[in-house]
């Protein structure tokens, strides 16, 4: 399973859309965008889940950099999610 970041999307992409791009390289586990939780707006970046190795490299060397809806986009594999300490004790 690879995790693809997608960056620079507009804000009018869907997940329909970012599907669809990414079906064209292979089978698409999931595709979602990243929303503001306080306006519930897109945040102009996304990822995509795909099970077949290979097919996802071939979809982040065929994707990066190609526009779509006027922008570039900026297609990579995802690197891991950091976890964060809400708490400020935590910090000091």
């Amino acid at each position: 399973m690879v995790n693809i970041y997608v960056g620079n999307l507009s804000y009018n992409t869907s997940e329909d859309d970012l599907r669809h791009m990414f079906e064209t390289h292979g089978t698409v586990d999931r595709a979602n965008l990243a929303m503001d939780r306080a306006t519930n707006r897109a945040r102009g970046f996304g990822f995509v889940e795909m099970p077949n190795d290979a097919e996802a490299r071939t979809a982040i060397d065929s994707l990066n950099e190609t526009e779509l809806d006027g922008r570039k986009l900026m297609v990579n594999e995802a690197k891991p999610k950091v976890e964060r300490s809400n708490s400020r004790r935590d910090r000091y």
